[in-house]
């Protein structure tokens, strides 16, 4: 039978070849330590941005139960009145304190929505 030949790699080539063993391990660990970041401040702002949201929908929720509350006693205003007069007094300062409330309402949303906004 024959025998095999002897395999035998160069000293020279064997360096080069655990050396660029060595950088690819090198550059796939600096590559996944890069991803892990990357994951780590994408769940960040994620989480800011979910609890941002929410803060918004609860501070969009007050500002409707509020408005519907204050309806609600304008209406049982308007039904005590004695008078035309009095209505439109009543009817006069509900749409003042309305529009006052809301432009209020549209400023605290517009903040907190500025503050979502990246940056």
């Amino acid at each position: 039978m024959a025998q095999d030949p002897k395999f035998e790699i160069p000293a020279e080539m064997r360096e080069f070849a655990e050396k660029s063993v060595e950088q690819a391990k090198q550059a796939f660990d600096s590559f996944i330590a890069a991803s892990k970041h990357a994951v780590g401040t994408a769940e960040t702002q994620a989480k800011s941005l979910q609890t941002s949201v929410r803060e918004a929908g609860q501070l969009a929720m007050t500002f409707a139960e509020r408005n519907l509350t204050t309806s609600f006693d304008f209406a049982q205003r308007l039904l005590r009145a004695k008078d035309p007069k009095e209505v439109t007094e009543l009817q006069v300062d509900y749409i003042k304190a309305q529009i006052a409330a809301l432009s209020e309402q549209a400023k605290a949303l517009s903040e907190h929505a500025s503050k979502m906004a990246p940056k």
